[in-house]
């Protein structure tokens, strides 16, 4: 891969030269960088020892950055870009430029995430509020061997904070341009001389960055309103520690409305009445939608986790996890003030409600020994509900007058002789279950050299049923379609090979081996290279969604792997005040689950398939700099050229070709970002200077190299003061410092863009409390 090398070389000897240059100006003296302990292998080492490449993410460096949610985690770690969809249940997170993006109840993600040790079956659950994160981990590339599940393109593992031995409390509020609040308020501590505890509260809102002119008003839409709370209780005792966890997250985000940047055709774009026009592109901030779209999450669970010391040299560790998530998605399909002659109106409201129950037992050595491992078993259950339905309203005719100022001729909603309003609801149930049992192995043959092998093996089963009947005509009952609302039943007709019934049935098993082999070379203390191989898995599929219809769509997608190579190197110079380290990797997937979009009766719906095989080989670097002490420089990297290499368009599905060698949709080949921390003392005070850039490459939104989305750059800053014990601190933040327009996606050649809070400069104030 020549291009990848060159731009690799290009970094590594930046990077050195940078090093090179920090030996002129750092004396010798007593400070370092800190040691970050992580649970990537699920037992704790020091992430310089892991070879694994992957970033931690400390909660004051999320503060800085500001991130609050995994959909900001981009502004931190350049190999993650996030899919912003129309509600929660369809956004998705891509690592490496791979990711799975679906509307499908019956499809994982690419990507997965693990709260406290317990695995989320959907990517929608990920996208809550990060409260009380003592640490985020993100790690790249297949993690099929310990994490299994749904984790062929990376991870994001998530630990939260618990109890303390002292009395602690914290309060936060912040308050940013718009209208956006955020408080936070926590308290830990002992309750005996074995047990503590932690409970924390939050509440977030925010107005929003788009205005929508329905009805010739101005109201904010785009905004949020969030709240809830968790509470830990931990058990240290001497050969045991347990931890219990509950929370409680509630959603109300009027989220996520597509603007219009470029034209819709001039009656349309007349009907709209834009304030300066429909043709602004990424700067546009207006809509005139009559349904403002919205998604309602409520989500609660149950956590336990316990380690026993069952003998002097091993450790069995257990974790048992109860997930509820309730999400309602309100959706404007049309994108328009109202139905006119030619454009019909179409309204969505979706209901999804999972419920997922898991465990896992493993049993750990003890890694000071020559030889140490792990095994264990693991299952996992998801039960997936889904109601949906979609309102039209359409008109060929209509006795209204043509409206004089837009050339639109509005529908006659009290004729129902010339207007119809095609309906239907479909009703979706999946479940899902996961076995498997797994085992890693690590082998030090001495102080230089060591093996290490992992396998799991997993049994998956997925069925579906999936209920609708052919759209009608809500005013008459009689049968009608209309945009995205089909004619035929869920079943299929028998001529085109259905069973002629309103009902679709399935149901897939599937056994599937992974694992890992690494051999890692150990030369000094400050210095880790290794080499691996990873096979990761991603289960069977089915595309489940409104219009699913047999036999098309009853075509089960068959499972994702995919075969990852790894070059690695961790590193630390200077006294440990310089960290660098790199990797350059190539990930192969085979049975790739893509969705694609395909037109019906005009509107564009979503179809799941097995595309083929893709590629994505890359490389990333992190180098992290103690200049002087208060002083920290931060650099990432990113690149990843992920690209079709052979696509294998279903016949059965109607999927659109995509040609051999075009990019992955949501892939920047290049992203990095660039830091700085500062702190010293002024006076009796503590003053804290942090700064960041992030530059994201150009990407496209769709498969095919479709919606193309423009490379842009992204800088923040914040500014604050504390006393010298930091038990209160005020911080003033700048974000978006040069006002840089971009959006996250781009349907339609700009004829539907989703424009992010971050598009406009904006200013805040927060304010924290310790005591």
């Amino acid at each position: 891969m020549p291009n990848t090398n060159r731009i690799a070389m290009r970094v590594l000897t930046a990077s050195a030269s940078l090093i090179a240059m920090a030996g002129a100006v750092v004396a010798d003296d007593d400070f370092a960088l800190e040691e970050i302990v992580v649970t990537a292998q699920k037992v704790s080492e020091n992430i310089q020892e892991v070879p694994i490449s992957m970033s931690a993410v400390t909660p004051q460096r999320m503060e800085n950055a500001g991130v609050t949610s995994l959909e900001t985690i981009g502004r931190i770690v350049p190999s993650v870009s996030f899919r912003k969809g129309t509600t929660s249940a369809n956004s998705a997170i891509v690592m490496r430029g791979v990711g799975t993006i679906t509307f499908s109840v019956a499809a994982e993600p690419s990507v997965s995430t693990v709260v406290d040790g317990v695995v989320l079956s959907r990517s929608g659950q990920a996208f809550l509020d990060l409260v009380d994160a003592e640490r985020l981990e993100v790690l790249r590339g297949p993690q099929g061997t310990l994490f299994g599940k749904n984790a062929s393109a990376g991870l994001v593992n998530i630990v939260s904070k618990g109890g303390t031995e002292e009395l602690e409390a914290e309060a936060r509020a912040e308050w940013y341009e718009g209208n956006e609040y955020r408080l936070r308020t926590s308290v830990s501590g002992p309750l005996s001389e074995q047990w503590s505890g932690r409970v924390t509260g939050f509440y977030g809102s925010y107005d929003g960055n788009i205005k929508n002119i329905y009805g010739g008003e101005e109201e904010d839409v785009n905004g949020y309103e969030h709240w809830g709370a968790r509470g830990v209780l931990d058990y240290k005792g001497d050969s045991s520690r347990m931890r219990f966890i509950a929370d409680y997250f509630k959603a109300n985000d009027d989220c996520c409305a597509d603007v219009a940047g470029a034209s819709v055709g001039a009656v349309r774009d007349a009907e709209l009445g834009l304030p300066g026009g429909v043709d602004l592109g990424e700067d546009q901030r207006y809509i005139n939608h009559n349904l403002v779209t919205q998604t309602n999450d409520k989500q609660w669970s149950l956590t336990a986790s316990a380690d026993f010391d069952i003998s002097d040299s091993h450790t069995l560790s257990m974790v048992a996890g109860y997930r509820n998530w309730w999400n309602e998605e309100i959706r404007e399909g049309d994108f328009q003030p109202r139905a006119i002659v030619g454009v019909a109106e179409l309204h969505d409201n979706g209901v999804v409600e999972t419920e997922q129950l898991s465990f896992e037992a493993r049993i750990a050595s003890d890694q000071s020994k020559p030889f140490f491992y792990q095994v264990g078993a693991f299952a996992w259950r998801s039960d997936n509900k889904q109601v949906f339905t979609r309102e039209d309203i359409t008109c060929a005719t209509s006795n209204l007058p043509v409206d004089p100022v837009t050339g639109g001729q509005p529908c006659n909603l009290t004729d129902t002789v010339n207007t119809l309003f095609p309906t239907a609801t479909s009703y979706s149930d999946v479940n899902s279950t996961n076995y498997a049992v797994f085992g890693q192995g690590t082998y030090r043959f001495n102080e230089m050299f060591a093996l290490t092998g992992g396998l799991r093996y997993t049994w998956d089963r997925l069925s579906y049923t999936h209920e609708r009947a052919p759209g009608i005509n809500a005013a008459t009952g009689l049968p009608a379609t209309g945009p995205g609302v089909s004619g035929n039943p869920a079943g299929g007709l028998v001529s085109a090979g259905g069973n002629g019934t309103n009902i679709s049935e399935g149901s897939s098993r599937n056994g599937n081996l992974s694992g890992k082999a690494v051999l890692q070379f150990t030369p000094s203390d400050d210095m880790m290279l290794y080499t691996s191989y990873t096979r990761g898995y991603k289960g069977p599929a089915f595309n489940v969604f409104f219009n699913h219809t047999a036999p098309t769509h009853a075509v089960p997608i068959e499972e994702e792997t995919s075969d990852a190579f790894e070059v690695g190197m961790k590193s630390q110079f200077m006294n440990d005040r310089v960290q660098l380290n790199a990797s350059v990797f190539s990930v192969e997937y085979d049975g790739f689950q893509a969705n694609n979009f395909v037109l019906l009766n005009g509107a564009v719906v979503t179809n799941l398939t097995n595309a083929g095989t893709v590629k994505s080989k890359g490389f990333e670097t992190d180098l992290v700099f103690l200049a002087t002490e208060g002083l920290t420089l931060r650099l990432s990297t990113a690149y990843a050229d992920a690209k079709v290499k052979e696509f294998n368009p279903n016949p059965l599905t109607n999927a659109p070709d995509a040609r051999d060698g075009t990019r992955l949709p949501l892939a920047p080949k290049f992203t990095y970002v660039l830091g700085a921390d500062y702190e010293r003392e002024v006076g009796d005070y503590m003053m804290y200077l942090n700064t960041d850039y992030r530059h994201v490459g150009k990407q496209f939104s769709d498969l095919g190299e479709q919606g193309a989305i423009d490379a842009y750059g992204m800088w923040n800053a914040s500014l604050g003061f504390s006393d010298k014990d930091d038990s209160y601190r005020l911080s003033f933040h700048v974000r978006n410092i040069t006002d840089e327009s971009y959006v996250l996606l781009n349907v339609s050649n700009g004829q539907r863009l989703q424009i992010p809070r971050d598009a406009d400069r904006y200013m805040g104030v927060s304010f924290r409390i310790k005591m």
